[in-house]
């Protein structure tokens, strides 16, 4: 169903013909330059007193090349070609390798024997032959090779290409529902890579899915928020030119009104992938009332699953702020020791725009500071090490209200214990440091700060 998953099939399928032809033509050389002394094999005699040399060319050519198989082991001499559906096996006394077939397969031979035998000696001959005459056999290797490379440019479409039918496909008013949904996975599938998603905003494909936002079907919402989530992350040239086209505020609008969960899962995961180490649109964000609307939407009921993913978003926001200027503030303490450290007037822009981003007040404001300590009595373990890591990266401006909420204090209380027994069972099985080792630490920490005048 996946077009582009199809199109990787025949690149590889194809990329595996060219390898095996490399393979042959490998043999081919190699055989070729070995000594043409012929092979040869020493008879036993009877008394075993000493062995008799007999050249394989001397043998029967046509008992060689061929071997008739039946029911019974029989010895295979060297240079005969196998029968397909043959069973081979080493007798480990004799040293030699015995072939035989199952009785349907023997049936089968013998009843169309004639044709095969002519058709596998026909093809020894031919590969003797090619063995034999290097130059011929690559001559006859290059012409296939640019047969199979001539395929694979009518058969390959290039990323572009595909993004273009794609889109076309989802313009066309022929298309159903379903079809349009698919092109839009198929895109979101190709926008990972950076050169990609680049290439969607030169198409104009960024503001139509940017448009899709605004559809009525909440499938197609879904689809979109998926694409621009993949195309945004990691990408500033990309989340500039969606900031402009007015993803942010249609973004914010499907979070604000009635929609099912999975639509907001994935709305949720393009705002963060829109925001991250994006400091202009974060403060877009502030001035749109966005920690607003995921103050209400982590207060909605029936939203339990999407709370982690919020505080994700805040707690990413707040340090990633923290981590730059402190950051900024060891190069200033650099060259004040001699190194000749000079930011560029890029970086003297990013940090102006993260120090206009004012989010720790609003959290403090919005009530923060009491909403995620709820998050410590989910059951799940991922859960509560977010919500610890929010706490403290909100402690600077939360601590006052950490030490008035006894609910918090009892949550930390008993999560010391459990965590305790927790490590205790981990260090049994000689993990000293493990991941409910770190928890602990995060709730150690906690009690610390929060006993701090």
């Amino acid at each position: 169903k996946m077009m582009t998953r199809r199109i990787m099939q025949k690149k590889w399928r194809l990329g595996l013909s060219i390898a095996l032809w490399l393979v042959s033509v490998h043999l081919i050389c190699a055989h070729n330059e070995k000594s043409p002394t012929a092979l040869s094999i020493k008879e036993g005699s009877d008394d075993h007193s000493k062995g008799e040399e007999t050249l394989l060319e001397d043998e029967d050519s046509e008992d060689l090349e061929v071997f008739r198989p039946t029911d019974k082991w029989q010895t295979l001499k060297p240079g005969q070609a196998v029968p397909a559906g043959s069973h081979v096996r080493l007798n480990l006394q004799t040293g030699q390798r015995e072939v035989k077939m199952g009785e349907e397969e023997v049936l089968k031979y013998w009843s169309d024997g004639n044709r095969y035998t002519e058709e596998l000696k026909e093809a020894l001959k031919k590969f003797k032959k090619g063995m034999d005459d290097p130059e011929d056999s690559k001559q006859i290797f290059n012409q296939d090779l640019k047969k199979d490379m001539e395929a694979l440019d009518m058969l390959v479409e290039t990323d572009v290409q595909v993004m273009r039918r794609l889109l076309n496909q989802f313009n066309n008013t022929n298309s159903t529902t379903e079809e349009k949904i698919t092109a839009l996975l198929d895109l979101e599938y190709l926008v990972h890579q950076v050169d990609n998603a680049q290439n969607l905003v030169s198409m104009g494909g960024m503001q139509l899915v940017i448009n899709v936002l605004n559809s009525t079907d909440i499938r197609l919402q879904e689809s979109a928020a998926f694409v621009l989530g993949s195309a945004v992350s990691s990408n500033p040239s990309v989340q500039i030119e969606a900031i402009e086209g007015g993803a942010l505020q249609k973004l914010l609008t499907l979070l604000a009104t009635k929609r099912p969960t999975s639509v907001k899962k994935k709305v949720l995961f393009a705002v963060a992938s829109l925001l991250r180490h994006f400091p202009f649109a974060q403060s877009h964000f502030l001035k749109l009332g966005g920690v607003q609307v995921l103050n209400e939407l982590f207060q909605t009921p029936g939203t339990e699953p999407l709370r982690v993913r919020i505080i994700t978003v805040l707690y990413d926001m707040i340090t990633e702020k923290v981590n730059i200027l402190m950051a900024a503030e060891n190069s200033e303490l650099i060259s004040q020791v001699g190194m000749d450290i000079i930011p560029d007037s890029s970086h003297q822009e990013r940090l102006r725009q993260y120090a206009e981003v004012s989010l720790l007040p609003v959290l403090v404001e919005q009530g923060w500071c009491s909403l995620v300590p709820e998050l410590l009595v989910s059951p799940e373990h991922d859960c509560r090490e977010k919500a610890l890591r929010t706490l403290l990266a909100m402690m600077a401006q939360c601590q006052t209200q950490y030490k008035q909420n006894p609910a918090l204090t009892a949550s930390l209380s008993e999560l010391q214990i459990q965590y305790q027994e927790l490590v205790l069972t981990e260090q049994d099985v000689g993990e000293q440091d493990g991941y409910f080792a770190e928890i602990l630490a995060l709730v150690d920490s906690m009690v610390v700060k929060m006993r701090q005048v």
